[in-house]
């Protein structure tokens, strides 16, 4: 209960929201399948992310092509679910999240010096 009113509180989903009782298990499949952040690569601190919130889209909160694995471990200097997954602000929506992961993932492999700069200030 303190975690859905820490989220609640942060913009990640209201108090109403129910989750499905499959969530845990699909959750853990998810994971399984999909160990590492979409954007860094990092394997802690992972989120699995609704791409369309299932406080809006409850018919989709358990199908795997809605879901994204993103962390919040800091890694580069940036929360990955919070910055890709809702724009810097939990209360945002990005539909885009599963091709801007591709696309900061694919930048942050090539290792260029001024990416961990760039990352925050074009995704905001």
């Amino acid at each position: 209960m303190l975690g859905r009113v820490k989220d609640a509180l942060q913009g990640k989903a209201p108090l109403s929201a129910k989750r499905s009782s499959q969530w845990r298990r699909v959750r853990a499949e998810h994971l399984k399948s999909n160990p590492t952040c979409a954007l860094c690569e990092g394997k802690t601190k992972l989120r699995v992310h609704h791409i369309k919130p299932f406080h809006l889209y409850p018919e989709l909160e358990l199908e795997p092509s809605n879901l994204l694995t993103l962390c919040e471990c800091l890694s580069y200097g940036i929360n990955c679910h919070l910055l890709v997954g809702h724009l810097g602000n939990y209360r945002n929506i990005n539909c885009d999240s599963v091709a801007d992961s591709a696309t900061w993932n694919s930048k942050i492999k090539d290792e260029s010096p001024d990416v961990y700069v760039s990352i925050e200030s074009e995704m905001l």
